[in-house]
């Protein structure tokens, strides 16, 4: 379901700067910043104020359109339609891998099934250290 569809479903109201970052996220292949998002935004609507931007962004994560993660000391967007997917980050070198969307699939059962809670592991991004790094200790 594309996020405009989302948005009209539960009420929002579509704004041209929200159709705007939507869009933004749902076309850039990578993850984004708010800081990205900002500077693309601007550039095709001059003047959209980063406070636009920001708001928008926290609606379209509740509404359920984007994920939004911890990367070290960044945050990212990404848009919820590229599915649920997980990082590994190395904390010395800084590289980056993707791990499959049912990587936690077993985790999140086991909290479900012992404690009847449901834990959202959509978009997890773990710290440590590569098998290079960890092999110079």
């Amino acid at each position: 379901m594309t996020c405009v569809l989302t948005l009209r479903q539960k009420g929002y109201k579509l704004t041209p700067q929200r159709r705007l970052i939507a869009d933004i996220i749902h076309d850039h292949p990578a993850h984004l910043t708010a800081d990205e998002i900002i500077a693309h935004a601007q550039e095709r609507m001059p003047g959209v104020d980063k406070s636009t931007v920001y708001r928008t962004l926290d609606l379209l994560e509740e509404a359920g359109c984007v994920f939004k993660s911890q990367m070290g000391d960044t945050v990212i967007y990404h848009h919820a339609d590229e599915g649920h997917h997980h990082h590994l980050v190395c904390r010395k070198c800084g590289r980056t891998v993707d791990c499959s969307e049912d990587l936690f699939a077993p985790l999140e059962r086991s909290i479900a099934r012992d404690y009847g809670f449901h834990v959202d592991l959509h978009h997890v991004v773990m710290n440590g250290l590569c098998e290079a790094c960890a092999k110079q200790l």
